[in-house]
Formats: structure tokens, sequence, C-alpha cells
């Protein structure tokens, strides 16, 4: 059983910038690819940017490609999203999730993950 929480979230103006910290327990968080995902109101849970067990291969949506930087920290046990440049149809709650798998691949789908935290609001003004 992995726990997730995610921080960092909030108010912010377009072309600012946020870091989105999950933390997760457990000993074994070095056995599970991590993602970051987004719900807008009204749509569905969209892939962010995912990240392998040890950080050596990493994915990121279209949308956030050169502005979204993840990263892990496997023995604080924590995954990273940093933001910048931010944008008003970045507006979302964030949900960080977690894959056991020690796979090189990271592009997983939303059903494919087995733990979610329970979201993080970001909201970017124009």
């Amino acid at each position: 059983q992995v726990q997730l929480v995610e921080s960092g979230g909030g108010l912010v103006q377009a072309g600012g910038s946020l870091r989105l910290s999950c933390a997760a327990s457990g000993r074994t968080f070095n056995n599970y690819a991590m993602g970051w995902f987004r719900q807008a109101p009204g749509k569905e849970r969209d892939i962010v940017a995912s990240i392998n067990w040890r950080g050596s291969t990493t994915y990121f949506a279209d949308s956030v490609k050169g502005r979204f930087t993840i990263s892990r920290d496997n023995a604080k046990n924590t995954v990273s999203l940093e933001m910048n440049s931010l944008k008003p149809e970045d507006t979302a709650v964030y949900y960080c999730a977690a894959r056991r798998t020690l796979a090189a691949a990271t592009n997983w789908r939303s059903v494919e993950y087995e733990y979610w935290g329970q979201g993080t609001q970001v909201t970017v003004s124009s």
C-alpha cells in the first residue's frame, strides 16, 4: 500500500511558476513509476508528466513540454513537478499517481496507475 500526498498548489499569475511535491509513504518508493495528472472542470483526467522508477526516463504531454520538469528523490520518497511559464489553461486539480513497475518506460495510462493522491488545486489567472 502506498499513500500519496500532494502539496504546493495555489494561485499564480500567468507567466509565473509553481512547484508541486508529492510525498509517498512506504519503503519501496523506488519500485514505482510516478506520474502527474491534471483534471480541469468538465474535462477528463490527462497525463501531464511521468518518470520511471529510477528517474532515467521521463514523459511530458505536448502541452507542457519545455515548461514543466519532473524529478524524483528516492531517498526522500518524493516526486516533484516544476511548472514554469504557467498559462490559464494549466488551471486544474493536479494529482500524483504511482504504478509498481521497474520498466524503463514511463508513459502509462491513468488506468494503469494503482495509487492516487487527493489532488492539489492550481489556478493560473490571466
